[in-house]
């Protein structure tokens, strides 16, 4: 098996993770590319492992979790080359480590710790901040848009700060679009410039009234409608298979991308090069779409 051409899925046997192994299936058959299934085995069950070995040579102790998962799988994976890997250390760390030459990593929006109340747990969202490939989270049900048809299903979505965001993440998108053959929606926002009563003082109390909101500026629209459509043009000659639906709204990409999510099969977004806060890796807009996001969302880093 090609490690560099690996679909890798994140399981832990909870209803989350297990959306997130059908929707791994369905892109690993899409791209003919091998699927690993990874266990990451409970601290208490390698701590035991541990113990015993140290007392001399056992049986390996068997995972329960990746047993009842290959049974689950069964005949889905005709065709497939699927590896099962039980894997010890901490949660993000070994799963990094299993995708570090992966294609994809996929993984569920929580796993069976944390408050259920919780949209994302923080593997999911430390996975996106710095997993070595791209990341898909897909979402709970709760909040999740029908995954009928799989990994095919639905329009892609792109959001793109046309001066930011790098080439790996637009190529990302047009890649999955054609793929999928569905067209691509490029979502880009640009600055409202304040409304002139907002920049003057309030008046006295008795005669506040709520300041009217600004006017979409027609010069704004249409030279961030230019630059993204110059910054996508490489990639649309590349591409010319791939239908392009340009959208550019005012101030809040993340508001859009979560509304149109309702009727896409991906969603797509950048992540920041390192930092020393981690949090910030994602940035403000895919940390929105990973919490709200009703379908899955890639988070893809840029080129080392």
């Amino acid at each position: 098996m090609s490690e560099k051409t690996a679909v890798v899925v994140g399981v832990d046997g909870s209803e989350h993770s297990l959306r997130a192994l059908e929707w791994a299936l369905g892109v690993a058959h899409a791209l003919e590319a091998p699927l690993t299934v990874a266990h990451v085995r409970p601290e208490a069950l390698q701590l035991g492992s541990a113990r015993i070995a140290s007392l001399g040579p056992a049986p390996e102790m068997p995972d329960t979790v990746v047993d009842a998962l290959a049974a689950h799988v069964g005949a889905k994976a005709e065709g497939l080359d699927v590896r099962y890997a039980s894997l010890d250390g901490s949660v993000v760390d070994a799963l990094s480590a299993a995708a570090r030459d992966a294609r994809l990593l996929v993984v569920g929006s929580r796993g069976r710790g944390g408050f259920k109340s919780l949209l994302l747990g923080s593997t999911s969202r430390t996975l996106a901040a710095s997993a070595p490939c791209p990341v898909v989270v897909v979402p709970h049900e709760a909040r999740a848009a029908s995954l009928e048809g799989g990994a095919r299903a639905g329009r892609v979505l792109l959001g793109l700060h046309t001066d930011e965001t790098p080439d790996e993440v637009v190529a990302f998108a047009f890649q999955a679009a054609k793929r999928r053959g569905v067209p691509l929606e490029v979502v880009t926002a640009y600055p409202v410039p304040p409304s002139p009563a907002l920049l003057i003082g309030a008046p006295a109390p008795a005669l506040q009234v709520p300041p009217p909101l600004p006017d979409e500026t027609p010069e704004l629209v249409g030279l961030t409608a230019r630059r993204q459509e110059e910054r996508l043009r490489p990639f649309t000659e590349r591409h010319p298979e791939v239908e392009v639906i340009p959208t550019v709204t005012p101030v809040d990409a993340a508001g859009r991308l979560v509304e149109d999510s309702r009727e896409a099969g991906l969603l797509v977004v950048g992540r920041h090069r390192r930092h020393r806060v981690e949090t910030l890796l994602v940035g403000s807009v895919a940390h929105a779409v990973l919490h709200h996001a009703a379908c899955p969302v890639a988070v893809v880093p840029p080129a080392v």
